[in-house]
């Protein structure tokens, strides 16, 4: 037992020594706008051989989920403003919830820097530039293999520009590496960064595969940097979760007739990516879909048990687990019973319902309902999908989207085009797995349920916030939201140390 206790401690300490790097790391990449170079190897040693580009691949990634888990900061963007979530005590997260983003604390001040988003877009940057390098010095780094790693890093670049977009409206727009010194550079407008975003992953498209590691893939068949589909599956960015990302471009850009288009080839293509509906026990399973990786998961950053990428925080079980689940009294975060009540208003939804017969909860999305304290339990992952929470080591993914998530927007997209048959069967067809019946709400109630449905199935995931910035644009129903969104107020402001590096910067009108 004592053996137990130490190897497990050790392990722990073993993924916060690797959590630490790569913060280091995250935080001297960036070469451009807001923070000096920082040189923690000499680029003249790297860019020889295969080695260095898998390690430059793979770094990217990490950058992009160090960008996405950084003070939780996927959630309290997308979860908390205007959410169904409320905090229980931390100020800094009351304040997010009331669109108080100017607010003082170390939080918010962080969220409010775009540093660790450039340090993705110039590590992609720095790949683009340096890696046909390799392709001329090391025979084992095939054309093929240049070009699936060229796509990556294309795409990767494209999403990051497409996230900062959502949350900051314009920003600068750089293209290329430069290395050692500091440049100044304006902010281009959003509709700009959108374009340049779409047509980055248009380029990325024709070379990316559908499965890495697929003998049978048409793209590029057989092994990946010598790894099969096992080892890949839910970590890079495949066809499909491009063309996912592509749909969501154009959503937030308001172009629904793409928007359809590119959703509409994920739901007749995910199969060939191994991508499939989830029933909803595997949404909640603790080896579920949310669990290390797995295709299920379209466009996901996994923090895999196996590879010991586990991590205290970064994950939403740190805001919303508590006991009897984890060592905590109280959540961070919670739903209060009866906005929970108000989103699952319908009988024998799977996610969440009461029982007629004797009036108690029915759930997989929720733990203590009807206590003191509710807790949000949909996601759960706690070390190798244990379900002992005496050591608070999380290892779910961090799922940007899933393949109801695209199909629901693709329902959205048809919804808004009046193409209203389409609409409802993917809707329907989603109702039927969460077990419910089918939607006889008519033509004027359909985006309404759309949303509704977005709101229930992918609770906790990240998507409230710019769920209600697209509902309020397409219905124009709510003067004091709209009236947000033509302000810019729906964007956050830019950090006071970013717009003093940067004199060509000026804050968002909204916040000024």
């Amino acid at each position: 037992m004592k053996d137990m206790k130490f190897n497990r401690l050790k392990k722990s300490f073993q993924i916060l020594t690797a959590m630490f790097l790569l913060g280091t790391l995250m935080g001297g990449c960036n070469k451009k706008l807001d923070i000096d170079a920082t040189h923690l190897v000499n680029e003249g040693n790297n860019w020889k051989s295969i080695t260095d580009t898998r390690s430059a691949l793979l770094g990217t990634y990490g950058l992009l989920r160090a960008a996405l888990a950084d003070n939780n900061g996927h959630w309290l963007y997308g979860e908390l403003r205007n959410g169904d979530f409320q905090a229980t005590s931390r100020l800094d997260l009351k304040a997010i919830i009331n669109s108080n983003l100017n607010a003082p604390y170390p939080v918010v001040q962080s969220l409010s820097s775009w540093r660790r988003f450039y340090a993705v877009i110039n590590s992609a940057n720095l790949f683009i530039s340096r890696a046909h390098e390799v392709l001329a010095l090391d025979r084992q780094y095939t054309e093929k293999n240049y070009q699936v790693d060229m796509a990556q890093m294309h795409a990767l670049r494209a999403f990051a520009y497409f996230y900062m977009t959502r949350i900051w409206g314009d920003v600068p727009l750089i293209k290329s590496v430069n290395d050692g010194s500091f440049e100044k550079v304006k902010r281009s407008p959003k509709a700009e960064v959108l374009g340049y975003a779409e047509s980055e992953l248009l380029k990325a498209v024709t070379d990316l595969p559908y499965k890495y590691g697929d003998v049978n893939d048409p793209i590029f068949p057989g092994l990946y940097y010598g790894q099969p589909i096992a080892e890949w599956n839910g970590v890079l960015i495949t066809k499909i979760s491009a063309y996912a990302i592509l749909a969501h471009v154009c959503a937030w850009n308001e172009r629904y007739i793409d928007a359809s288009g590119y959703a509409k080839f994920v739901l007749d293509n995910a199969g060939k990516a191994g991508v499939s509906y989830s029933v909803t026990p595997l949404l909640t399973r603790v080896d579920g879909l949310f669990y290390d990786k797995n295709s299920n998961q379209l466009f996901g950053l996994p923090f895999a048990w196996s590879n010991m990428e586990a991590s205290l925080d970064g994950h939403i079980e740190d805001l919303t687990l508590a006991a009897p689940l984890v060592v905590k009294p109280v959540p961070q975060i919670y739903i209060p019973d009866p906005v929970i009540l108000s989103v699952f208003d319908e009988a024998k939804d799977q996610r969440f319902s009461i029982n007629p017969a004797n009036g108690r909860a029915v759930t997989d999305y929720f733990t203590g309902f009807g206590s003191s304290n509710t807790i949000f339990s949909k996601i759960k992952c706690i070390r190798n999908a244990s379900t002992d929470g005496s050591l608070g080591l999380f290892s779910s993914a961090i799922v940007f989207t899933r393949l109801e998530e695209i199909a629901l927007l693709y329902a959205e997209s048809m919804a808004v085009l009046g193409n209203t048959q389409p609409a409802i069967d993917v809707l329907d067809q989603l109702r039927i797995n969460r077990g419910l019946p089918l939607y006889t709400g008519g033509t004027n109630g359909l985006i309404d349920a759309i949303f509704k449905e977005r709101r229930r199935e992918l609770m906790g995931e990240g998507w409230r916030w710019y769920d209600q910035v697209r509902y309020k644009r397409i219905m124009k129903n709510d003067a004091d939201f709209n009236k947000l969104i033509s302000s810019n107020g729906i964007f956050w402001p830019i950090a006071e140390d970013v717009l003093r590096n940067n004199s060509l910067l000026v804050q968002n009108e909204y916040w000024r």
